[in-house]
């Protein structure tokens, strides 16, 4: 058990004693104890993962009922290992980027109480424990959002809080009734709910099912709860910016995997119309989400409206809920996480070094950081889904397993939905790259100046970089130990 704790426990304790240390001190001493403290937290969970894993541990109970348990399954496997990658990258690249930004101790706190309260996720054994932590995500996170202080950070940090509390209450009110209902709070493969209380109160729990995927899903970005997201991404450090829309938001995607296949089983909802309203609602933000994107002149926007319309891809492989997409949400979920992050920081490489922020300015950017763009537009290959990249192997799953489904209607509209998400992608990310390398005749090539990011911006990039491509030429053994876990949940 003390390896979870530890795991968990640490960096939020590192964050607190970074909170309160004196801001005399300077940064060089600031930077290695925040460096040090990365590698530790890296290092105590994975020792956790190979040293604790299948076993429960209590931690205590807030009554009878309602114990705090933690538990490695494969689940808590696959995201904090992203969790911990992503990270790692970000906070290194943040101790280039944040020279030019105030209050830094106070970001590397909560950088690193984030970093714990997101590993309790992954570890959470059961509901409670889960909800508990999934409020303190929301606490913890959004002074990233507030950090510049500016009255649009303030009031998208607002945004981003009305949005998650009023989501987190429609998870409580289920809550309610799972407890009630349910053979047990604790998650257990295949569901909790017996087939006495599916048939004596079907109805009511299909309405809270709903109301629980709305609520976790405001996290994740999902139609009608998404507006706080380009609102909030776009106002944060660049760093903070790559592991909300890389990881922080993927805490709605869990939250919503251990609501359908944990707690309430795939069997008791497919077929049903919650299942179908949750698909209309998922396409529907795809569609919407690539759109807006393709229409928005910010970058860090941009990707913000980009990441509403990925996280759904995820969202509409677990609602298909065939065991092909699953594999295609579960993988994309990986791939999503290591672009995405190397696009928001590629995007703050950028504002870094030259203050532009709109993607016309990004004009002959390819001449300044040839290296920079050329990760960046592989990455961006990866998210439109073109092989070899990571992207493409998810993308096909989910389009395989929404054809193979046999749902009427979605099994076709669904990868024509993605298609044409797919094709708006490109549109909005390709124009950086094209602008980027070939500024055209007219360009001012006498002010040409060629200077890659400094190391420490550029070796992160680079290693999201190899990630996504690693997936898509050896995915192998991922799919593998994919296919395995979603055999005992479907």
């Amino acid at each position: 058990m003390q390896y979870i704790i530890l795991a968990i426990f640490f960096p939020i304790a590192a964050g607190l004693y970074l909170l309160i240390r004196k801001e005399s001190e300077n940064r060089k001493n600031l930077l290695l104890c925040t460096g040090a403290f990365l590698i530790i937290s890296a290092v105590l969970v994975v020792i956790a993962l190979f040293l604790a894993g299948g076993r429960m541990y209590t931690l205590f109970s807030l009554t009878d009922k309602l114990p705090i348990i933690f538990k490695i399954d494969e689940i808590s496997v696959l995201f904090s290992v992203m969790t911990i990658i992503i990270f790692l990258c970000a906070g290194f690249f943040s101790f280039e980027y944040m020279k030019h930004e105030e209050k830094e101790k106070r970001y590397y706190g909560f950088y690193l109480m984030v970093l714990g309260v997101l590993i309790a996720l992954c570890f959470a054994g059961n509901l409670i424990t889960f909800y508990l932590f999934f409020e303190m995500l929301t606490l913890s996170s959004m002074p990233l959002v507030l950090h510049n202080g500016s009255r649009e950070a303030i009031m998208a940090g607002l945004k981003y809080l009305f949005y998650s509390l009023c989501g987190a209450y429609m998870a409580l009110f289920g809550l309610y009734f799972v407890e009630r209902y349910g053979n047990t709070l604790t998650f257990s493969a295949g569901g909790v709910i017996s087939e006495q209380a599916a048939s004596a109160h079907g109805g009511i729990l299909l309405l809270v099912a709903f109301l629980m995927l709305l609520g976790f899903g405001v996290k994740a970005g999902m139609f009608p709860m998404h507006a706080w997201l380009p609102a909030a991404h776009p106002v944060a450090p660049a760093p903070a910016s790559a592991v909300l829309s890389a990881v922080i938001v993927k805490a709605g995607v869990l939250a919503i995997i251990r609501v359908v296949y944990y707690i309430f089983g795939s069997s008791f909802l497919k077929g049903t119309w919650v299942q179908t309203t949750w698909m209309i609602l998922i396409l529907l933000t795809i569609f919407m989400g690539s759109m807006l994107a393709y229409r928005e002149p910010v970058m860090k926007k941009r990707l913000a409206y980009s990441t509403i319309s990925q996280l759904s891809y995820i969202l509409f492989g677990l609602a298909v809920m065939d065991a092909g997409s699953v594999t295609g949400g579960l993988l994309h979920v990986l791939c999503h996480g290591f672009i995405k992050a190397a696009l928001f920081l590629c995007a703050g490489a950028i504002i870094y070094m030259t203050g532009k922020t709109r993607v016309e300015e990004f004009r002959g950017i390819g001449k300044e950081m040839p290296l920079l763009l050329w990760c960046y537009t592989i990455v961006s290959l990866g998210l439109i889904g073109i092989p070899p990249t990571g992207g493409f192997i998810s993308k096909w799953y989910l389009a395989q397993g929404a054809l193979s489904s046999g749902i009427p209607v979605f099994d076709w509209l669904g990868p024509v939905i993605l298609l044409v998400s797919a094709l708006l992608t490109a549109g909005y990310l390709l124009p950086v790259t094209i602008k980027g390398f070939f500024p055209g005749a007219d360009y001012d090539y006498n002010s040409l100046r060629k200077k890659e990011p400094p190391a420490l911006m550029t070796i992160p990039v680079l290693i999201l970089t190899i990630l996504s491509v690693a997936i898509g030429l050896f995915p192998g053994t991922v799919v593998q130990y994919l296919s395995q876990m979603i055999e005992k949940i479907i």
